[in-house]
């Protein structure tokens, strides 16, 4: 296909690829064949590995879970298949969904592989929250993710306005949200020594980050937010592209700048802040999933989509893994993500080092 020049609210762009646009062209959204594959791929990959973890090592033999699925089911069976299995098996799904958009946008933001949430402190500030909701208010799934959401998004406000310096730098806000992340662990751990030892156990728990109880309230949560928020996320793709350019050249551009950082920030840390409150902070997924789908794309940048589903695809095996695993008792998948995401970070720091960029 030949090339188009086309006019929107960011200035001129040239699209190589057939584009989706608007009626009044204000966004379009970019469709390129390797990229499309690969997310159809992740899709299919994270699907099937949710439907195999349903059955595997239940007390439900495949076909009886197969048709429970489609009505056909015993009480029994529609028991353990629709309120212990698929809730959680949806909660890995569709967690891992808002960990991959929300690292791939901190990333893209920062244009730096470390900007993810659980680096940068946006986690941390979502954990602190929800841990004082449950140990001053309890267990009330509202009340956490209003937790979760609002002191992730007071986080996310100083540590912009701690990085300000005539406007944001990728870098700084990595290293400001480094230093604060540090400190609301602290938080976090001054609330657990002062609760009763029964809530401190159960907000530890619930901190390593576990899919285990998984409720269908968590579920329809994720499911809103996704709706309202992942469209948003990749309406916000290109001024992204734009922004990795240079604040001048953006604005040169037409772009706000500013305005569409705030956006970008707003979008991933609630997507970040809402995952927490359904599950507890799971480590590593935001920063492995955008990279591992940028290098299977090929593409100049980090995609949203591609790292929703990769997202979806590393956590619904890491839940997997932590079921079968032959230990006594059954690991909480934070364990599982963190100990090979302290693989995938080494691995990164070292491959940055030999580069020459770190």
């Amino acid at each position: 296909m030949t090339a188009m020049d086309h006019r929107s609210a960011g200035g001129v762009g040239v699209t190589l690829t057939p584009a989706l646009r608007s009626p009044t062209d204000r966004f379009s959204v970019r469709l390129r064949r390797r990229p499309l594959l690969v997310s159809l791929l992740l899709l299919v990959l994270a699907v099937g590995t949710a439907l195999f973890s349903l059955s595997w090592g239940s007390a439900v033999p495949v076909a009886e879970t197969l048709a429970a699925l489609v009505g056909a089911g015993t009480p029994a069976t529609d028991l353990v298949v629709f309120q212990i299995r698929l809730p959680r098996v949806l909660g890995a799904l569709l967690v891992g969904i808002c960990l991959g958009v929300a690292g791939a946008q901190f990333q893209s933001l920062t244009r730096n592989p470390l900007g993810s949430p659980d680096i940068v402190g946006f986690t941390s500030g979502a954990s602190a929250g929800a841990v004082f909701v449950l140990l001053v208010i309890g267990e009330q799934a509202m009340a956490v993710s209003t937790g979760a959401i609002g002191f992730g998004l007071a986080t996310a406000v100083i540590m912009y306005l701690l990085s300000w310096r005539r406007g944001v730098n990728g870098v700084r806000l990595v290293l400001v949200g480094v230093a604060v992340s540090a400190m609301l662990e602290s938080v976090t751990a001054y609330l657990l020594i002062q609760a009763d030892i029964y809530e401190s156990q159960a907000a530890h728990v619930w901190l390593v980050g576990s899919l285990a109880a998984t409720k269908w309230d968590q579920v329809w949560l994720l499911v809103g937010v996704i709706v309202l928020l992942v469209p948003a996320a990749v309406m916000l793709s290109r001024p992204l592209d734009q922004l990795s350019l240079g604040d001048e050249a953006a604005r040169s551009l037409g772009l706000r700048v500013e305005r569409t950082r705030l956006a970008v920030l707003a979008t991933a840390v609630i997507l970040s802040g809402v995952s927490v409150a359904a599950v507890g902070p799971i480590a590593f997924v935001a920063l492995a999933a955008p990279q591992l789908a940028r290098r299977l794309t090929a593409g100049p940048g980090v995609g949203v989509i591609p790292a929703a589903f990769m997202g979806a695809l590393l956590l619904c095996v890491a839940d997997l893994v932590a079921r079968l695993l032959p230990l006594p008792g059954q690991l909480p998948v934070g364990v599982v993500t963190g100990g090979l995401g302290g693989g995938y970070l080494a691995w990164l720091l070292w491959r940055e080092h030999r580069s020459g960029r770190a």
